[in-house]
């Protein structure tokens, strides 16, 4: 079945898409741009969004859910945002169809039933949550509001592939109001850290925390904090954000609070998110020419038990008791009792879909009192005792947990290269790949400069990471911190 797969080295975009499709995670759906997410790849989303909501939960957070159509004068109400996003927006302007008397069976618009607004599909939804905060926020009372939803998006992205950027996608979009700006920076940098923990122990995808330049911030923030992840080809993904919005959308949506001293005072915003981009971000970090390789904490199912060579009362009773006692240890597992299909096949098939853990375990293997352990990542095999397989296999599940983020981070770390000259720039980004670490003057016209001579933007200004002046690489002029440039998704 690896056949099936381009390698990397010949085609790395084929290679994506090849293990998208052949590892059953997503087909391409009648609209353009849109995605049908298979039981496999949602099984890996349900197991993001469940440990997420955990965390959010865990830091005081609540979820709601708000309309997927916002009124066009609500989307026009904060500008810079509405600008930021007037490209990709999909818009309602009618609400029936009928009958097409030129062509027999085939519908139209009604031409009569024209919306009086037009309503925008939303492709995120600060306007018609801040419209909805103005009613529920009168005093300091009231605050702050930790609010976060699971929802579909719409951007009507002209240059799509799946899960990496696609015109409909899931996510979570977290909202919240605060009373002051130390409160509302707190809680942006707070849920910082909540996606960088996750990304990095759940995903054991390393990431780097930083903070966007003004020129890549998001439409309607005053400061945008991001987690940036390298995939194998050498180029950047935006992993995570968290947006520090200031008073801007309270201001546009006149949502004030009562404070202590009876002042009449504009509430303080953050909005924040990830999405199914995250399974881009997955294929991409971990997974090789043979096929997906999932971290065993986001596997659907981590360990698959396989009868040798096809299933029998003796096998099955066997299997079972090693599947009860990897359950009790937590372990989320399966027997494959199918007897249509040859063990190599099978084999074969879980490989490509990532199963952590496979143990084949036959009649010679039950007489030796021993079964046959096979891991995805190294595809090491061992032959363990029966009776101490739970124990080794849950061990093993967090070997392979470490190992893989191991692996991803050395290959992060040995693709940060700290550059001092504009030729040094250009060949980082030209041949060696992942994050250039330079000098920038601090000016959108130097950013824009660099971006239009190599396609290499800046992923984010380091947070934790000392300062050091110089000069530009680019235009030679003083600088305050070096910035990492890299080409991006």
């Amino acid at each position: 079945m690896a056949k099936e797969i381009t390698p990397r080295s010949e085609d790395y975009s084929q290679w994506y898409l090849d293990i998208v499709q052949k590892a059953r995670l997503a087909d391409n759906s009648p609209v353009r741009g849109c995605m049908v997410i298979k039981p496999h790849g949602y099984g890996i989303w349900e197991k993001m969004r469940d440990q997420l909501d955990a965390m959010f939960k865990e830091t005081g957070h609540v979820n709601a859910y708000f309309p997927l159509f916002v009124p066009k004068s609500l989307f026009e109400a904060e500008e810079k945002n509405a600008e930021g996003f007037a490209k990709e927006c999909a818009v309602v302007t009618h609400y029936r169809l009928k009958n097409d008397p030129d062509r027999p069976g085939k519908l139209m618009v009604d031409p009569e039933a024209k919306l009086e607004e037009e309503l925008i599909v939303r492709p995120t939804s600060e306007a018609i949550i801040w419209n909805t905060y103005r009613d529920w926020i009168q005093s300091y009372r009231d605050l702050p509001i930790l609010i976060n939803q699971w929802a579909n998006v719409v951007r009507w992205e002209m240059r799509t592939r799946p899960f990496l950027r696609t015109a409909e996608f899931l996510w979570q979009e977290g909202h919240t109001a605060h009373v002051s700006a130390e409160e509302a920076v707190k809680e942006t940098l707070l849920i910082l850290d909540v996606y960088a923990k996750f990304a990095e122990e759940w995903m054991a995808m390393p990431v780097i925390k930083g903070v966007k330049s003004e020129n890549e911030r998001f439409a309607g923030a005053d400061d945008t904090y991001t987690i940036e992840a390298l995939m194998q080809d050498g180029k950047a993904l935006q992993a995570g954000t968290s947006h520090f919005l200031g008073q801007n959308f309270a201001k546009a949506f006149n949502v004030q609070f009562l404070n202590k001293e009876n002042q009449q005072e504009y509430v303080w915003a953050t909005s924040w998110g990830v999405s199914t981009r995250l399974i881009g971000g997955l294929i991409m970090t971990h997974s090789d020419d043979d096929g997906l390789i999932i971290p065993p904490k986001i596997a659907p199912t981590q360990v698959v038990i396989v009868p040798i060579p096809k299933p029998s009362e003796e096998l099955t009773v066997v299997a079972e008791k090693i599947a009860a006692e990897l359950k009790a240890k937590g372990v989320r597992v399966k027997i494959d009792n199918d007897d249509q299909n040859r063990p190599g096949f099978k084999f074969a098939e879980y490989e490509m879909i990532g199963i952590p853990v496979r143990l084949g375990l036959g009649q010679r293997d039950i007489a030796a009192g021993q079964v046959e352990v096979a891991r995805r990542d190294t595809k090491e095999k061992a032959n363990v005792p029966l009776d101490t397989i739970a124990e080794h296999v849950a061990n093993l599940l967090d070997e392979i947990q470490s190992n893989l983020f191991n692996r991803a981070k050395a290959y992060r770390d040995e693709h940060i290269t700290k550059v001092d000259t504009w030729e040094e720039l250009v060949d980082v980004v030209e041949n060696k790949g992942g994050f250039a670490y330079a000098h920038w003057d601090g000016t959108t016209e130097t950013e824009e400069d660099i971006k239009a001579q190599t396609k290499a933007t800046i992923r984010c200004i380091p947070l934790g990471w000392p300062d050091e002046a110089g000069k530009c690489v680019r235009s030679g002029k003083p600088s305050e911190r070096r910035v990492l440039f890299a080409k991006a998704y």
